[in-house]
């Protein structure tokens, strides 16, 4: 089992950056292909961002694409979600997922189904 803990939500105003942290206290972070999603009021968790265990190919979707920026730091067993130019429609509750075997494309990366672990997520409120 991997616990994977969010941190770095919080109120931001449109136009602002905020940057997400995902931490796996006991684990090695680098030994998976990591994503982030995220689940506005009444809505269905999507994707936003998907990093390959390499850590040299993202997958982002049109709605974030040049705004959003995913990564890892392997010595500080991080991943982070630097989120910029935000609009009130990104609020949500941001969660870091792990462990989706066998993806190359984004199609794999985007479909929540083939994370093994997810976080509890952290609130992120872009305020207009």
């Amino acid at each position: 089992q991997v616990q994977l803990v969010e941190s770095g939500g919080g109120l931001v105003q449109t136009g602002g950056s905020l940057r997400l942290s995902c931490a796996a206290p006991g684990r090695t972070l680098s030994a998976y292909a990591m994503g982030w999603f995220r689940q506005g009021p009444g809505e269905e968790r999507e994707f936003v961002a998907g990093l390959s265990k390499s850590g040299l190919t993202t997958y982002y979707p049109d709605s974030v694409k040049g705004r959003f920026t995913i990564s890892r730091d392997n010595a500080k067993n991080t991943v982070y979600l630097q989120m910029n130019s935000r609009k009130p429609e990104d609020t949500a509750v941001y969660y870091c997922a792990a462990g989706p075997r066998g993806c190359s494309a984004y199609g794999c990366y985007a479909s929540k189904s083939k994370y093994d672990y997810w976080g509890q997520g952290t609130q992120v409120t872009v305020s207009s």
